[in-house]
C-alpha cells in the first residue's frame, strides 16, 4: 500500500506529553502547539512519527553528523548533561520498559516501547552509509535514517547508492527500507550547500517514463494499480512540503508489507517556517501520505473555473510562489505540489489537469498556461525527469498534447550562485514567470 498508517490523536498527544513534561525551553513550544492542534514544526513532525512506531514495537535507528541536535538545531532528540556528560533521550522515556522484542500486533499498551537509537557520526559518509545499509538488511521491521549533514554531502557516499542501495533488489532480490535524508535548497548560500543533486537519484530511477500504471485504462489509478507502481519501482524519491506529510512517509516505511529505500531531499529553510507548520488533524485518523498536495486555498480550489494558470512545482518553492501570489493577489492562479517525485503520481498530475479546465494547454506544439516551476538549473533538479512524465500524463490519461512551460534556472554548470545578489535577481525571475 501507499499510505501511511495514520495514528489515534490521544496516542499522539500521550507521546508529547511524556516528552515535553521532562524537558524545558524549545520544547515547551512544541507542546503549546500539540495542545492547540496546530503550528506543529517539521521537528515534531519527525518525533511524532518515530515516537509511534517506538510505541507500536519497532526500532528506529538514525545516524549521520549532528543527527542528534539536527545540522540546523531542528531536532535536539538527545541533551547532555554539563556537569557528568550523560545523554537523555527523550524518545526513550516513553513507556515504563525499553523492548529489544519483535513488534506487538496490539498498539494499544503503552508500558513497552521499542529502542530508539540516535548517533553522531564522524565525516566518513561512504562509511557510515554502507553501515546502516547492512544494518537495514538484517533489520526489516526497524526504521533506518541516514541524514547527511549537506545534501550535497552525499557525493562522497556515491559508490553505496549506485552499486547497492538503488540496485539491490534487481541485483540480488534483497529489499531495504533505508531513509536518506538530504537537506537541500535554494538560498544564496553558494554552490556547494544548496543542492543534493536530485537529478542523479532521480536519473537511477527504474520507472518507465511511458507507463502510467493505468492497466484497466480508465484514467485512474486504483490501489492495486497504485500498489504495483511503487512495488515494481527501484526506490522513491520525495520533496515534501509539510511536517504531516514527512510524517507519514517516514510511518509508510515500516507499514507496508515490502521495503523500498526513500531519498528524501530535507528541507531547510522549511524547518521553522509557519506557514510550513501543520495541524494535530493531519497527522490522526483517515489521513495519509499525499503523493501530490493539490490547491491549498479553498478559495481557489472550489472555484476551478476561474482559474487561467496552473503550476506544478515540488519543495520549498511552493512557498516562495505562494508568498507572490498573495502579495500580487491572485486567484486565477494554482499551484500543486508534486511530494512523491518518483514513482511519478500520473493519475494526480492528469486529475488537477482535468479539474482546471479553463486553463489554456496550449496547440501541442507551443506552451500554454501550464507551468512546471523549480529553484534549480533546467539540467538539474526534478525537470529532466519530470519533463517527459508531465507529457505522459497529459497524453495518455487526459488525451491531450502539451507542451510544459520550464519556470526556472537557466542551464548550468554549477548547482548555485555564490552572490546573494545574483541568487535573489534568479528567484524572483523564476517566481515572476510561473505567475506570469
Amino acid at each position: 500500500m501507499c499510505c501511511g498508517g495514520s495514528v489515534r490523536r490521544s496516542q499522539l498527544r500521550l507521546l508529547i506529553s511524556r516528552c515535553i513534561e521532562r524537558s524545558h525551553g524549545v520544547c515547551r513550544q512544541k507542546k503549546l502547539a500539540i495542545e492547540e492542534g496546530s503550528g506543529i514544526d517539521w521537528g515534531t513532525g519527525e518525533a511524532l512519527a518515530i515516537g509511534t512506531l517506538l510505541l507500536e514495537g519497532n526500532h528506529v535507528r538514525l545516524t549521520g553528523q549532528d543527527v542528534q541536535r539536527g545540522t540546523f538545531s531542528h531536532r535536539n532528540c538527545v541533551v547532555h548533561d554539563q556537569d557528568t556528560d550523560a545523554e537523555y533521550t527523550f524518545l526513550n522515556t516513553l513507556a515504563e520498559v525499553v523492548s529489544t522484542d519483535p513488534p506487538r500486533l496490539e498498539t494499544t499498551q503503552t508500558e513497552v516501547q521499542a529502542k530508539f537509537v540516535a548517533r553522531n557520526s564522524i565525516l566518513s559518509e561512504y562509511g557510515i552509509l554502507g553501515f546502516e545499509y547492512g544494518y537495514s538488511l538484517e533489520n526489516p521491521r526497524s526504521l533506518v535514517i541516514w541524514e547527511a549533514q549537506f545534501g550535497d554531502f552525499a557525493n562522497t557516499a556515491q559508490v553505496m547508492f549506485d552499486q547497492f542501495i538503488a540496485s539491490c533488489e534487481s541485483k540480488w532480490h534483497m529489499q531495504t527500507g533505508l531513509v536518506m535524508l538530504l537537506p537541500h535548497g535554494f538560498e544564496g548560500q553558494g554552490a556547494e550547500h544548496s543542492s543534493c543533486r536530485l537529478e542523479r537519484f532521480l536519473q537511477m530511477c527504474d520507472d518507465d517514463e511511458d507507463d502510467t500504471f493505468d492497466r484497466d485504462h480508465d484514467g485512474e489509478m486504483d490501489v492495486e494499480e497504485l500498489s504495483r507502481q511503487m512495488a515494481f519501482c527501484n526506490w522513491q524519491v520525495c520533496n515534501i512540503t509539510t511536517p504531516a506529510n514527512y510524517f507519514h512517509a517516514l510511518r509508510r516505511q515500516i507499514q507496508r508489507d515490502f521495503r523500498k529505500p526513500l531519498v528524501v531531499a530535507a528541507p531547510k529553510y522549511l524547518l521553522r517556517l509557519k506557514a510550513a507548520s501543520s495541524n494535530l488533524e493531519d497527522f490522526g485518523p483517515e489521513t495519509q501520505f499525499q503523493r501530490l498536495i493539490p490547491e491549498r486555498d479553498a478559495d481557489i480550489a472550489n472555484n476551478p473555473d476561474q482559474v487561467k494558470r496552473l503550476v506544478f512545482c515540488s519543495g520549498k518553492v511552493y512557498y516562495h510562489l505562494l508568498e507572490e501570489r498573495e502579495k500580487a493577489g491572485r486567484k486565477d492562479v494554482a499551484i500543486c505540489t508534486v511530494e512523491q517525485l518518483s514513482p511519478f503520481p500520473y493519475d494526480l498530475v492528469a486529475e488537477q489537469m482535468q479539474k482546471y479546465s479553463n486553463v489554456n494547454l496550449g496547440d501541442g506544439v507551443y506552451p500554454g498556461d501550464v507551468v512546471w516551476c523549480q529553484e534549480e538549473p533546467k539540467n538539474m533538479g526534478p525537470w529532466p525527469y519530470v519533463k517527459s512524465r508531465l507529457v505522459t500524463a497529459a497524453r495518455d490519461l487526459c488525451k491531450k498534447d502539451v507542451v510544459f512551460t520550464y519556470a526556472g534556472r537557466k542551464a548550468a554548470a554549477s548547482p548555485a550562485t555564490g552572490l546573494p545578489g545574483v541568487h535573489f535577481a534568479e528567484q524572483n525571475a523564476l517566481v515572476e514567470k510561473a505567475l506570469a
